[in-house]
């Protein structure tokens, strides 16, 4: 067995957990997870002595209490899915991940209800905001940026009497200015979408994420997690070459030329 890389966290990016297309919630062709894939990626992670922190948990992997191979599982969006599906599986097997909602999202159809997102808080998950709308934070101008953020923050802390300090920007799309005014907000870890490894000690402000989709096989699920052989670099790849579209088109028209394509599908 190859080992990981030492001193740095992988960052795992679900979204919802589908059967198919006609499971509860909503169902997307690339991101939507099978149910015992994910099941399956979980059990992976355990045998190869994987430990699911909680976010501040892995802002401070230093030191003689580290755990030896730490790992971050994080939801986007706010799914049903996240409670009816990814929690049992968690809690069987004493992992946690951390959920960003979405907060209008809450309480709309197939998304998480207000006392799921409790529920998933008391069951000792991490929560955190992945903007108010999901409008992609980068397209707002300073009032609205400055507006999609603290309401989000303030609704979700609402709900989970918890302080809510982890942003998840939506789409990973960003750069200095939605940081600064995220961190000004008082958040204070950050994650985007470029795929990649977190150093340890590294920038507890900023993590890149691993996107896990539908087609992710146990095979590359492996070689992300420890960061080895070809689909590591076939993700940063990929990523770069989606980043010229994005630039060219804009962001809203980039999502009308990625609808299309998934209708075609």
């Amino acid at each position: 067995m190859s080992s990981p890389r030492k001193a740095a966290i992988p960052v795992l990016m679900y979204h919802g957990l589908h059967a198919g297309a006609d499971a509860r919630g909503r169902y997307d062709p690339v991101y939507s997870v099978h149910p015992s894939e994910f099941a399956r990626q979980l059990d992976w992670l355990l045998a190869h002595g994987y430990h699911t922190l909680r976010i501040d948990d892995a802002a401070t992997q230093t030191g003689s209490l580290a755990v030896s191979r730490p790992v971050l599982i994080t939801f986007d969006d706010g799914d049903v899915s996240n409670v009816e599906t990814a929690l049992p599986l968690l809690r069987e097997r004493g992992m946690v991940a951390g959920f960003f909602i979405t907060s209008d999202f809450v309480g709309q159809p197939g998304m998480l209800a207000s006392s799921d997102v409790r529920m998933l808080a008391d069951a000792g998950m991490g929560i955190g905001a992945h903007g108010r709308s999901h409008r992609f934070l980068e397209d707002l101008d300073p009032p609205e940026l400055e507006a999609e953020l603290e309401e989000s923050r303030s609704r979700l802390a609402a709900i989970t009497g918890c302080n809510i300090d982890a942003l998840a920007l939506p789409g990973g799309r960003g750069g200095t200015r939605e940081r600064n005014a995220a961190l000004r907000q008082g958040y204070r870890h950050l994650f985007g979408s470029m795929p990649g490894h977190n150093p340890v000690p590294g920038a507890a402000d900023w993590w890149q994420r691993i996107a896990i989709t539908r087609r992710t096989s146990l095979q590359r699920f492996a070689q992300l997690v420890q960061w080895q052989g070809v689909h590591p670099r076939l993700a940063q790849a990929r990523f770069m070459a989606l980043s010229w579209p994005k630039r060219l088109l804009g962001n809203a028209g980039y999502e009308r030329l990625r609808a299309r394509w998934l209708l075609q599908r």
